[in-house]
């Protein structure tokens, strides 16, 4: 090793959000611009099917004054610049945005847009808390187990990423891989992921919440976890310096529980692909005969089709996890067709 270690929650935090770090160093690329793909950048149409969620709550909540949007992880804030572009003007002169973000806000940032490193106070807002792609972020401690099978926090070199075993867990740790991971031999500690959630669910007085992530679930826990990092589109290797992103996916199961307990009632867990397509995204082909009745329509169309087809897929960003929320209001009235 070359040089000191210490957990990957604390090396994970300096490589992402030190002075240094991946999404905070000053210049490009900001927030990890060009290094990969949301939903939000793939597509107006994921903006769209959002719009759905923010245009339900308002109505149930009998069009409040003002009705707030909330970002968490907003990166650039493209999914807060296309809902205030999208939304009707019923419902635009009342909604306020809020991007949560550490990094600082960038040119040309609409005015209309506030830029915030903290969330609102508790039971503060009415509306939507939305945080896309933003757990798999939160630095989380990782886990190994030792000759005798007892797990341990995994100390890591952030200059070469080579681990080494440390303290046993903490009760709070080990009660969590009990309920949660039981029996890994790796494991990521998703402990302050649902924290990070319960947190935005209760800066909620009124609406509804919704992240969207990679994740997995207790049956299908995968046995070697998932940290790694991420620059330029590509896999990286999973060093903590802060050159790449390093992600984890997230335990949703578990983050879904950690959210109901603070919201108080049952959450949603659908993958993208089913909330989009109940949303109304679509992936269909425009039928080929329109090419020759109106060529211009059959291309949007065509493009409409693709970039659904890319945020649906299930192998992509179709497999996403959706965690839906709700806060004073039953599941019914959201325009997802059904609750589990």
């Amino acid at each position: 090793m070359s040089g000191a270690t210490m957990p990957w929650r604390e090396a994970m935090t300096a490589a992402l959000y030190g002075p240094d770090g991946f999404y905070t160093r000053p210049g490009p690329p900001r927030g990890g611009g060009g290094h990969f793909r949301t939903s939000a950048h793939a597509s107006a149409q994921f903006a769209t099917a959002m719009l759905r969620v923010v245009a339900a709550v308002d109505e149930a909540l009998d069009r409040p004054d003002p009705l707030t949007v909330v970002d968490i992880g907003a990166g650039g804030a493209h999914l807060l610049r296309r809902l205030a572009e999208l939304a009707p003007t019923y419902l635009d002169r009342r909604l306020r945005l809020t991007a949560i973000e550490l990094a600082p806000a960038p040119e040309g940032l609409l005015e209309r847009i506030e830029w915030r490193t903290t969330l609102p106070g508790p039971e503060s807002v009415v509306g939507v808390v939305l945080g896309t792609e933003w757990l798999d972020n939160v630095p989380l401690d990782v886990a190994v187990a030792d000759g005798d099978g007892a797990l341990r926090y995994a100390l890591v070199d952030r200059d070469s990423g080579e681990e080494s075993p440390g303290e046993p867990l903490t009760p709070a740790d080990a009660a969590w891989v009990q309920r949660w991971w039981p029996g890994g031999t790796r494991v990521e500690l998703g402990g302050p992921r649902d924290a990070a959630w319960a947190e935005a669910v209760g800066s909620l007085l009124g609406g509804v919440a919704v992240t969207v992530d990679y994740g997995h679930l207790r049956d299908r826990r995968p046995v070697a976890g998932t940290l790694t990092g991420f620059f330029a589109g590509r896999s990286a290797p999973t060093i903590p310096n802060g050159a790449a992103d390093i992600t984890a996916h997230v335990a949703i199961d578990a983050t879904r529980a950690a959210g109901e307990a603070v919201g108080g009632q049952g959450a949603l867990l659908l993958t993208q692909r089913e909330a989009l397509t109940r949303l109304g995204v679509d992936g269909s082909r425009p039928p080929i005969d329109l090419a020759h009745r109106d060529p211009q329509a059959y291309i949007r169309g065509l493009s409409g089709a693709t970039q659904a087809a890319e945020l649906t897929d299930p192998d992509g960003l179709g497999g996403h996890f959706w965690i839906v929320q709700p806060v004073g209001l039953p599941l019914e009235v959201l325009p997802f067709g059904w609750a589990d």
